[in-house]
């Protein structure tokens, strides 16, 4: 009996041990030389967005007062735009140079730039001004069961929700696909979503590509959770029975 039971946990250790390929493989209903459209979500502005504006005209000269002047900073770099940057205030707005404050929270890079180039014509600062509008200080954050967890930046106006995961290594064997957690802030409200990556369903939804300051958070599956107990692996389970059938066997003697 006591041997039995020694080898039916054995077997149960080997069954729980081995991973199902339905929980591991990544967007398992995709078929093979399969086409679908990719639909573009613009980048709305939000608060804290550092935005840099550049401004060009046909007499440059007219456009300067318009831009930040970086030549006597030094060395220039993207953490130096970051300080020079327009950040979007709490009330969703940024102050550029002679046209005062412009309310920009929700508009996309291509609205700013319209609505910019548009105050310098009415005004007649510029004739015909040209107006570049990026966000420099978009980051994600990822964290939990990947490789390697933390917070990257990004200068793409859209990347996927693959490319951040990619940042940080992909996920580890103890990350559960099936429900991934996404949390996002617009506009003052946060809301939190659950991705199944072993399905492609929500590619067309407005998560598959990541806004900025959103979190990706991987939980851990039933081993690994398993593993921050007492108990942490298989090899100290078995050990674990071992010893229990040890000690009923001197007990029967």
């Amino acid at each position: 009996m006591i041997k039995k039971l020694f080898f039916l946990a054995i077997a149960s250790l080997f069954i729980l041990s081995c991973a199902s390929k339905k929980n591991i493989l990544y967007y398992q209903d995709i078929k093979t030389d399969s086409q679908e459209n990719i639909n573009y979500l613009p980048t709305k502005l939000q608060v804290n967005d550092i935005l840099f504006i550049k401004v060009t005209a046909l007499v440059q000269e007219s456009a300067d007062p318009f831009n930040i002047q970086v030549s006597a900073l030094g060395n220039v770099n993207i953490e130096t735009y970051k300080i020079q940057g327009y950040l979007v205030s709490q009330k969703g707005s940024i102050t550029f140079p002679v046209l005062g404050e412009i309310n920009v929270a929700g508009k996309t890079t291509e609205e700013v730039q319209i609505l910019i180039a548009n105050l310098l014509k009415e005004k007649g600062y510029i004739r015909d001004p040209t107006v570049s509008v990026r966000v420099i200080n978009s980051k994600v954050t990822v964290i939990g069961e990947v490789k390697i967890p933390g917070t990257y930046s990004f200068e793409e106006q859209n990347i996927s929700l693959n490319q951040a995961i990619g940042f940080a290594g992909d996920l580890t064997i103890n990350g559960i696909r099936k429900d991934v957690l996404l949390i996002r802030e617009i506009n003052g409200t946060r809301t939190y979503v659950h991705l199944d990556l072993t399905s492609s369903k929500w590619f067309d939804s407005p998560y598959y590509y990541v806004k900025q300051n959103d979190i990706i958070i991987v939980n851990p599956n039933g081993p690994k959770v398993l593993q921050s107990g007492y108990i942490t692996s298989a090899v100290n389970i078995l050990g674990v029975l071992s010893f229990g059938i040890t000690v009923v066997l001197l007990l029967k003697k």
